[in-house]
């Protein structure tokens, strides 16, 4: 099926979260908001979280808590690894 999604973008506790259409109705989703305007319309995508509204930026915050829904921590070495390899593919020196 094409066509716009019922399914509304969050951002709750510094993770993209998606809402059903039911929780749409709900007035306490406990979403974050945009310390700038106070607008919930953010999405968080590869560590940074953005105001839809305003366009504000910023870096996410690192997650203190250790629930089980918590992604699972990258091994050592990685980010210098993926760091190789993307100046390896880019050209870069």
């Amino acid at each position: 099926m094409r066509g716009a999604s019922p399914w509304q973008r969050g951002v709750r506790n510094e993770s993209q979260v998606l809402i059903c259409p039911d929780c749409q109705r709900l007035h306490d989703l406990d979403l974050d908001s945009c310390a700038g305007c106070g607008s919930t319309a953010l999405i968080c995508r590869l560590g940074e979280v953005e105001c839809r509204a305003c366009g504000a930026v910023r870096m996410a915050m690192a997650r203190t808590d250790t629930s089980p829904a918590d992604p699972v921590t990258p091994p050592p070495g990685l980010s210098a690894e993926v760091e190789a390899a993307l100046n390896r593919v880019l050209g870069r020196a």
